[in-house]
C-alpha cells in the first residue's frame, strides 16, 4: 500500500467520529421524509343550502339560491310554479368541501367546511341541509349535513355602519359528513411499493436503499431516481402491513438540503434557515424617498376688483419636490458569516423587511449568498 493510500485510510479513520456525529444529527424516520404512493388524501366538494339564518341569507339578486329552493321543494312534493321567485332571507347557497384521509372506509365521519357562494352577510346559526359530496371523477362519496360553527360576527346599524370580526360567511361542521363509498387505492394491488421523497436527493435515495436492503436483504429496495425508491413488498395484505410497520421504524441519514430564504412579498415576511451563510461581501444600502407636494392658488391680475385689469384670473399649481436618499452605510461581511450576524448587521442600519429582501437578492446576484431564494 503506497503513502497516498495510507494517508487516505488514516484520514478516514480519523474523521469517522465526526461523520457519526453528523449522521446522528441528520437521522430521521423514513416516513417523515417520504410519501407512499397509493396512500394519499382525497378531496370532495359539493353544493348545498344553509337554512335557518336570521335574515342574513342571500338577497333577491342571487337567482340560483331561489332556483335551488324551488327544486328542493318540488322533490318533497310541494307544487310551485317555475315563474314564482320565493324571496327568502334566511337561506344561503354554499360550497361544501372536505378531505378524505387515506384508506378511509364507509361509515367514517369527516370534518367539513362551508363557504357562502352568494351575498349572504353571515352563516351564523344556520343548518346545512343534506348535501352530496363528489370527487374529481364526479361520483358521490359522502353526504354532509348539520349545524354550522361560525367564528365570525357581523353587525350593522340603520345608517349603514357595520362591524365585522373574523369571517362570518365561512363555518365548520366537525364530523359533519358521512363517508358512503370507499376511495379506491392501488396500495395493495401493486407488486412494488413506491416511496416518493418529499425533498429529492440522490444521497437520501441511496441511503434509503441501503437501509432497507440491510434490514430485509439485497435487491429488496432500488433507488429509481433522486425522488423515488422502489421497494418489493409481500403479496398478502397482512404481511404488507407488517412490512410497512417495520419501515416506519427505520431511521435514514438524510442528505444535505440547500438552505432557503423565503420571501412573502405580500406581507413583507422574510424567513431564513439557520444554516444560511454569506461569503465575504461589501454591502451598501440606502432608502430613496421622493416627496411631491401639490398646491393650487388663484392668480389675480392687478386691479381685478376695479375692473381695470388687463388679463384674466387663472388657477396656478405650485409643485414642491423633495428627494431624500437616506443614510447610506457600507459594511463588510466576512467569509462564512452566520444568520445571527446577518440579522444583527441589518438591524443596526434600521432596515425594514423590504430592505432585507433587496440586500439578500443583491447578495444572491453577486454569488455571495449560499442559499436558495424562494418567493411566495
Amino acid at each position: 500500500m503506497n503513502k497516498i493510500a495510507l494517508f487516505l485510510v488514516g484520514a478516514l479513520l480519523g474523521l469517522t467520529p465526526l461523520f457519526n456525529v453528523q449522521a446522528a444529527a441528520q437521522n430521521r424516520y423514513l416516513m417523515d421524509i417520504v410519501d407512499v404512493q397509493g396512500i394519499r388524501d382525497n378531496q370532495l366538494v359539493g353544493y348545498g343550502l344553509v337554512v335557518g339564518l336570521n335574515g342574513t341569507g342571500d338577497r333577491t339578486q342571487v337567482r340560483f339560491t331561489s332556483q335551488s329552493i324551488v327544486n328542493m321543494l318540488k322533490q318533497f312534493g310541494v307544487q310551485i310554479d317555475d315563474k314564482i321567485d320565493p324571496k327568502l332571507k334566511n337561506v344561503a347557497a354554499v360550497a361544501v368541501h372536505a378531505t378524505v384521509p387515506a384508506l378511509a372506509s364507509p361509515g367514517q365521519t369527516l370534518d367539513i367546511t362551508v363557504s357562502s357562494l352568494g351575498d349572504a352577510k353571515s352563516l351564523r346559526g344556520g343548518t346545512l341541509l343534506m348535501t352530496p359530496l363528489r370527487a374529481v371523477d364526479g361520483e358521490i362519496y359522502a353526504v354532509a349535513q348539520g349545524n354550522l360553527v361560525v367564528g365570525g360576527v357581523s353587525a350593522q346599524g340603520r345608517n349603514g355602519t357595520s362591524v365585522t370580526i373574523n369571517v362570518p360567511t365561512v363555518g365548520n361542521i366537525p364530523n359533519g359528513a358521512l363517508l358512503e363509498a370507499p376511495m379506491h387505492s392501488n396500495f395493495n394491488e401493486t407488486e412494488k411499493i413506491v416511496l416518493n421523497l418529499r425533498a429529492p436527493s440522490f444521497k437520501t435515495a441511496r441511503n434509503i436503499e441501503r437501509a432497507i436492503n440491510n434490514l430485509f436483504g439485497p435487491s429488496v429496495a432500488e433507488a429509481d431516481s433522486s425522488a423515488k425508491v422502489l421497494v418489493r413488498a409481500p403479496a398478502t395484505n397482512r404481511e404488507r402491513v407488517t412490512f410497512m410497520s417495520m419501515l416506519e421504524e427505520l431511521q435514514i441519514e438524510q442528505g444535505r438540503k440547500a438552505p432557503r430564504v423565503v420571501f412573502n412579498s405580500r406581507t413583507g415576511t422574510v424567513v431564513m434557515g439557520g444554516d444560511v451563510v454569506v461569503r465575504k461581501a461589501a454591502v451598501s444600502h440606502g432608502n430613496l424617498t421622493v416627496t411631491i407636494v401639490e398646491q393650487e392658488f388663484v392668480s389675480q391680475p392687478n386691479g381685478a376688483f376695479l375692473g381695470q385689469a388687463q388679463g384674466e384670473t387663472v388657477v396656478v399649481s405650485d409643485s414642491q419636490v423633495d428627494i431624500d436618499t437616506g443614510n447610506g452605510h457600507m459594511f463588510v461581511w466576512p467569509e462564512g458569516i452566520a444568520l445571527n450576524d446577518i440579522v444583527r448587521a441589518v438591524n443596526s442600519l434600521g432596515a425594514s423587511p423590504m430592505d432585507l429582501m433587496a440586500i439578500l437578492q443583491a447578495l444572491n446576484e453577486a454569488g455571495a449568498l449560499e442559499a436558495e431564494l424562494v418567493v411566495i
